[in-house]
């Protein structure tokens, strides 16, 4: 890292290591913010288009014909700018199969499950540097850098680097060495508490922001600075339900992302990252609501070509099931709806004759069926 690329406007300080090279020591927020119309406009269509999905939210009778879904999407999403190749689809293979899983699919399923766990958590520990390492324990449990500490802070010096073995000199960031990584960590952990007069919205990048540039942990902190964004919309109680994921915004304009938390280090350049941050809000959130709408039609056709005045509910009971992992075999329809073997592959051979289902192929024991469609809605 370089100290010609800092400039005076650099919301930090840069620090040597022992070793020689040169470290990047965020300063505390918040920062000192400018007025600034484009803030304003752009944070005001963040807003609607939030509260428009906040609105679809609460008229859900089941939440999870949505949560789960989306939560999966953001698995995929999230993992994949981190490298992974994993598809919508294979996980949903992988959750109903005893079928070997590859690398990738471990570590999207554990993108799901460090979800599941911070939101579980929010029921009893505000969000804290303790629930941080909860939720990055579970996210590196048994896959790529499970050697590396995971649920613990740093106790060396990490980088971000081009390539495996990159002197700290030559890479694009190094961030804080040890002690002062963990008074900003503390002092990340008090602005998150403290009263503030800025919208929730802004707080967030610069929340997001901070965490990426302190880096606390050896491996996982993509994932885990956006896992914090959608702990924080649901501690702060700004959705109903967790609707709303940025990693597509990000993974699709991955090198801007990348880019401007950089330049956010080099340069201050704080309003020019406050509107990617917003405009991504207002575009995914724009997303989910359409998204919302493909899977709450698809809910309703599916009870119309089920529903008969003397048929059986086990059909209906499958079909709710699916919203929350779109595929099936046999034997867990059988436990999930507490009837026969037989019974069981009976109900999903209705839900094939519907076209609902789809034996899919080169998995046969147990036979798999996919929801082609539900898995369209998340992966598109």
């Amino acid at each position: 890292m370089r100290p010609e690329d800092f400039s005076s406007r650099s919301p930090g300080e840069l620090v040597r290591a022992p070793e020689g090279y040169w470290c990047y020591v965020p300063g505390p927020l918040p920062p000192s913010l400018a007025p600034a119309w484009s803030l304003t406009t752009q944070l005001s269509q963040a807003d609607r288009a939030v509260a428009e999905l906040a609105g679809v939210g609460r008229m859900l009778p089941n939440p999870h014909l949505l949560i789960d879904p989306f939560v999966r999407r953001e698995a995929v999403l999230s993992s994949r700018i981190e490298g992974t190749t994993a598809t919508a689809r294979q996980l949903a293979l992988f959750e109903v199969t005893a079928v070997q899983q590859t690398h990738d699919e471990l570590e999207v399923q554990n993108y799901v499950r460090a979800l599941e766990l911070g939101l579980e958590l929010l029921q009893e520990l505000p969000i804290s540097l303790r629930l941080i390492r909860r939720v990055h324990r579970r996210l590196l449990a048994g896959v790529r850098g499970a050697d590396t500490q995971p649920g613990e802070f740093r106790t060396q010096q990490n980088m971000i680097a081009s390539w495996r073995g990159q002197s700290p000199v030559d890479a694009s960031f190094v961030p804080p060495p040890v002690p002062r990584m963990e008074a900003a960590l503390h002092d990340l952990e008090r602005y998150i508490h403290a009263p503030s007069e800025l919208p929730l919205l802004i707080r967030l990048a610069l929340i997001h922001y901070q965490f990426e540039a302190i880096h606390p942990f050896m491996d996982g902190n993509g994932r885990m600075g956006r896992l914090l964004i959608t702990l924080l919309l649901c501690a702060e109680q700004y959705l109903p339900q967790p609707l709303l994921y940025l990693s597509a915004y990000f993974e699709r304009h991955r090198d801007a992302y990348m880019n401007h938390l950089l330049r956010v280090s080099q340069a201050g350049t704080w309003e020019e990252w406050i509107t990617f941050f917003l405009t991504g809000v207002a575009e995914q959130a724009r997303d989910a609501v359409h998204r919302s709408w493909r899977l709450l039609q698809l809910q309703r056709d599916y009870r119309e070509k089920l529903q008969s005045p003397r048929g059986s509910v086990l059909p209906l009971k499958l079909v709710e099931y699916l919203f929350t992992t779109p595929a099936l075999t046999a034997p867990l329809a059988t436990q999930l709806l507490a009837v026969t073997p037989r019974a069981a592959q009976l109900t999903i051979d209705r839900l094939v004759a519907a076209g609902i289902l789809r034996l899919s192929p080169g998995l046969s024991h147990p036979r798999v069926y996919v929801c082609d469609e539900i898995i369209e809605v998340i992966q598109a």
